[in-house]
C-alpha cells in the first residue's frame, strides 16, 4: 500500500518533471507546427512516470544532483513515450486511447505519429548528450551507451518484435520472461542505472544489486499489466481493456492464470526488496517504488 508520504513525493516529482518536459520539448506551435504540436500530445499531461520515478529514487541513493538528474529523467520518459507512440500504431498494437484520450495517430495522422515519435526518441539522446547528466564525462557517456542499448533490439524494440512475433503462439515461462526483459524490463532497468550513474557515488557491487532489483522490478511492472489488462476496466486504465486476449497474445496471465501471476509479481517484488539490503535509508524511495509497481491499480 503506497503511504501518504510516498504519494506526495511521487506528485511532487510527476508535477516537476512535467515542467521540465514542457521547457525541453520544441514549442508549441514552433514550425514544423504539426509534428512539435504531437510531440507535446505524446508526452504531456498524463501517464505514471514510473520510469523517471526510479531515476529520481536511484538519484536519491547515488546522492545526484537534482539538474542532472532532469536531464536523465526526462530522456528517459521521452524514450518511453516514444514507445508509446509507435506501439498503439494500427501496423503494431493498433490501438484508439492511451492515458485516456486518443492516441496520436488517431488525433493527428499516422505519418505525423511516425514522425513524432522518431523526434522523441532523437531529443531523448540529444538532452542527454548535449546537458549535463552526470559528475563526469565518462559516467555520461555510459548512461548514453546504457539508454541505447535499453531502446534498441537488443533492449525494448527487440522485444516488441518478439511480441509482434509471437502472438497466437504459446510460449513457455522462461521465452515469456526473455521477451518482457527485453520489452519491458531494459527501459526499467536502465532508468533506476540512469540515476546511479548520474550521482557516481557506488562501487560495482552494489550497481550490481540495484541492476537485479530494477530486473526484478521490471519483470513483476510486466506482469501486474498483464494483470490488469485482464482484470480493470477501460476508464480505470486509461488504455483500452482486454486486448492482450482480443489479440491471442502470450501473457503471464494466459499462461499461469491471474493467481499464480499474482505471485510471481509477489515473489518478484520480495527479491527486489531483498536485493536493496545494506543500502539503508538511502534506498527508501525505491522501496516505496517497488511496493507501488505491484499493488498499483492503473
Amino acid at each position: 500500500m503506497s503511504t501518504p508520504d510516498f504519494l506526495a513525493w511521487a506528485g511532487s516529482r510527476q508535477q516537476h518533471l512535467e515542467g521540465t518536459l514542457a521547457r525541453l520539448l520544441p514549442t508549441a506551435g514552433s514550425s514544423p507546427a504539426l509534428l512539435h504540436d504531437a510531440m507535446r500530445y505524446a508526452s504531456l499531461g498524463g501517464g505514471k512516470r514510473v520510469r523517471p520515478l526510479l531515476v529520481y529514487a536511484a538519484g536519491e541513493l547515488s546522492q545526484a544532483s537534482a539538474a542532472h538528474l532532469d536531464i536523465a529523467a526526462a530522456s528517459v520518459e521521452l524514450i518511453h513515450a516514444y514507445s508509446l507512440v509507435h506501439d498503439d500504431l494500427p501496423c503494431m498494437d493498433d490501438d484508439t486511447l492511451r492515458r485516456g484520450k486518443p492516441t496520436v495517430h488517431v488525433q493527428f495522422d499516422e505519418a505525423t505519429a511516425l514522425l513524432a515519435g522518431d523526434a522523441l526518441q532523437t531529443l531523448a539522446f540529444d538532452l542527454l548528450a548535449n546537458h549535463a547528466a552526470a559528475r563526469d564525462v565518462q559516467s555520461q557517456l555510459k548512461m548514453l551507451g546504457l539508454l541505447a542499448q535499453a531502446a534498441g533490439s537488443h533492449g525494448m524494440a527487440g522485444g516488441q518484435a518478439i511480441d509482434l512475433a509471437s502472438v497466437g503462439q504459446a510460449l513457455t515461462l522462461p521465452e515469456l520472461e526473455h521477451m518482457h526483459i527485453l520489452k519491458t524490463g531494459a527501459l526499467i532497468r536502465a532508468s533506476v542505472m540512469l540515476g546511479a550513474l548520474a550521482g557516481g557515488t557506488l562501487d560495482d557491487e552494489e550497481r550490481t544489486r540495484l541492476d537485479h532489483f530494477a530486473k526484478c522490478v521490471g519483470l513483476a511492472f510486466q506482469v501486474v499489466d498483464d494483470v490488469l489488462d485482464a482484470e480493470a476496466s477501460t476508464a480505470t486504465l486509461g488504455k483500452t481493456a482486454g486486448k492482450d486476449a482480443e489479440h491471442n497474445k502470450p501473457t503471464y496471465v494466459s499462461l499461469l492464470g491471474a493467481r499464480d501471476a499474482k505471485a510471481l509479481a509477489a515473489d518478484l517484488q520480495a527479491d527486489a526488496q531483498a536485493s536493496l539490503a545494506g543500502f539503508g535509508e538511502r534506498a527508501h524511495r525505491l522501496a516505496e517504488l517497488a511496493d507501488f509497481i505491484v499493488t498499483r491499480q492503473f
